[in-house]
């Protein structure tokens, strides 16, 4: 099992590599079907997974990418208002095939899952986005080994012992540490490219200390989510780490964080 994690985890990183630095329309394709199988999971634990109301979400999901490709829509609001307005629309005119909380399965879905991934591409496109993109991975992927290397040495305190037994306090505070000393590093070997003073440096790791720790609520979410319906994993997908939404949990969370405190702060 160790060996596939490994091998997965490797795959998954070069496939990281070759989508973020290329960027652009490749970028953006890829995270929409990344998605799509990302909601196609979700939606899956509610058994809507192939019905008419899911197809409304996979559409809203589509729709929303397809504006950010186009720039049609300078606020998406609109998108929102209109995939609710067609969500309860079918919940109308199917009722009674799908329960309430089935249909706001659908909705939480788009945004749980499609919006919120999509900021990966937008900090991508910011003004020294080809580096900045990478701290959404080192405050998730980063937090996460730095975790579990700090909590398997030094964890004592469990810290949501009914959700996670396995995830400690000490973990947590290595996580979130580790994060920020990765940043900190990643920071000084691309300084130059980054163009970026020594303020703007310890500004950056602040900002990974605080992805790091949304990036743990992010994870226990999806973990409580799995445990409400009795399911290990969100699916087979990647082996080794289950499906598309098993691996890119703390992600989803993550990257609104430093899109939009990296587009704020950093100016």
């Amino acid at each position: 099992m160790f060996k596939t994690r490994l091998l997965s985890g490797i795959v998954l990183v070069v496939l990281a590599l070759v989508l973020i630095i290329t960027g652009g329309d490749l970028l953006l394709g890829s995270l929409l079907l990344i998605s799509l199988i990302g909601m196609f999971e979700l939606y899956r634990f509610f058994e809507i997974e192939k019905s008419i109301a899911a197809i409304v979400g996979y559409l809203a999901a589509v729709l929303f990418y397809g504006n950010l490709w186009t720039g049609f829509l300078s606020d998406s609001t609109a998108l929102v208002m209109g995939t609710l307005i067609l969500l309860m629309s079918v919940y109308v005119v199917t009722y009674p095939r799908f329960r309430t909380e089935q249909v706001m399965a659908v909705f939480f879905g788009v945004f749980y899952v499609s919006a919120m991934l999509s900021c990966i591409y937008q900090t991508r496109m910011l003004e020294r986005g080809a580096y900045l993109v990478w701290l959404i991975f080192l405050c998730s992927w980063g937090c996460d080994t730095c975790a579990y290397c700090v909590g398997v040495l030094f964890g004592k305190h469990k810290m949501s012992p009914k959700l996670s037994p396995k995830k400690s306090i000490e973990g947590a505070v290595g996580g979130i540490a580790g994060s920020m000393l990765l940043t900190l590093l990643y920071t000084c070997v691309f300084q130059e490219q980054m163009q970026v003073q020594t303020e703007e440096m310890v500004l950056l790791a602040l900002i990974s200390g605080v992805g790091a720790l949304i990036s743990m609520v992010g994870d226990l979410a999806a973990s409580a989510i799995k445990r409400n319906y009795g399911k290990k994993d969100y699916g087979t997908l990647i082996p080794g780490h289950g499906g598309i939404l098993d691996r890119f949990d703390s992600v989803i969370f993550t990257a609104p964080v430093i899109y939009y405190l990296a587009a704020f702060l950093l100016k």
